[in-house]
């Protein structure tokens, strides 16, 4: 195990360097399908990564996670949410991908020191001091959140009425474990994936530059809704929520990703799930 970590580190470590390697995406051009039935579901891990346009740090960190999702497949949820200094757009840009969701999470989950950055599971892991994890760091931190059982299955059923681009998101949760923390809650959002449009690289400004994952819009507050019910091993738990999506934004290549998490001093995530449009 020791050996299969030293070289995934190493893996990630060299799509840090100035030359940007190919995005590696075994699933095609768009949103991975996954139809495992959520009896069978693992440990999925939430990577939420703060990037931006100006950002020239940021295409490796994007590559890494491509790197990550190849092998690790659905129990890897990876989102980009375009918050802070370098996420104002360009003149040039054709979207603007900051939303008040994203700065108030970049708020919530704290400022990183440097970029490519990203929370994993929203943990804070022994030896850190924040959430927010640099790039070699990754690798490491997912296999560890990997290895334990889910304490709760998620269940998405998305329908998607085109006449007035309504958006019906049902989400079920299965509690396998019983959970004794006083603030758990179920956070919703919508991410787009291949949006091209400029962003700032080693080369320089690259006009049509593929924007993996990117954040679009929280169904839930940015902290979650607050579960109320028992959370017993065998208790199901269902909530819907809805959306119009906005104009511009491609419906097929847009995701839901539901997760469980804690509010408070631990906001860990305690399953994450994604199920496209």
């Amino acid at each position: 195990m020791r050996y299969v970590l030293t070289l995934l580190t190493a893996l990630l470590a060299f799509t840090s360097c100035e030359e940007i390697p190919p995005v590696i995406n075994p699933s095609g051009d768009g949103n991975p399908v996954f139809n495992t039935p959520v009896d069978e579901q693992k440990r999925q891990v939430l990577v939420e990564e703060f990037s931006g346009v100006k950002c020239v740090n940021c295409p490796a960190g994007s590559d890494a996670i491509q790197v990550l999702a190849g092998i690790y497949g659905e129990q890897l949820v990876a989102v980009s949410i375009h918050a802070g200094f370098f996420s104002t757009p360009y003149p040039e840009n054709r979207y603007d991908f900051q939303t008040q969701s994203g700065y108030a999470l970049l708020d919530y989950l704290g400022q990183p020191l440097g970029f490519p950055t990203a929370v994993i599971n929203r943990k804070q892991f022994p030896g850190q001091d924040a959430l927010q994890l640099n790039q070699r760091e990754w690798a490491g931190a997912i296999a560890a959140e990997l290895a334990t059982a889910p304490k709760i299955k998620i269940d998405i059923r998305n329908t998607f009425d085109p006449i007035d681009s309504l958006l019906q998101v049902d989400v079920d949760l299965y509690i396998q474990e019983r959970i004794n923390e006083d603030d758990v809650r179920l956070s919703v959002l919508v991410m787009e994936d291949n949006i091209k449009d400029f962003q700032l690289t080693p080369e320089g400004k690259v006009g049509n530059y593929n924007h993996r994952h990117v954040f679009r819009e929280m169904l839930t507050d940015f902290r979650g809704q607050r579960l109320t019910e028992p959370l017993l091993p065998g208790e199901k738990i269902s909530k819907s929520f809805q959306m119009n999506i906005p104009k511009g934004w491609v419906v097929e290549n847009c995701t839901v990703v539901a997760f469980v998490n804690l509010n408070g001093e631990k906001k860990e995530i305690l399953q994450a799930h994604m199920a496209a449009i």
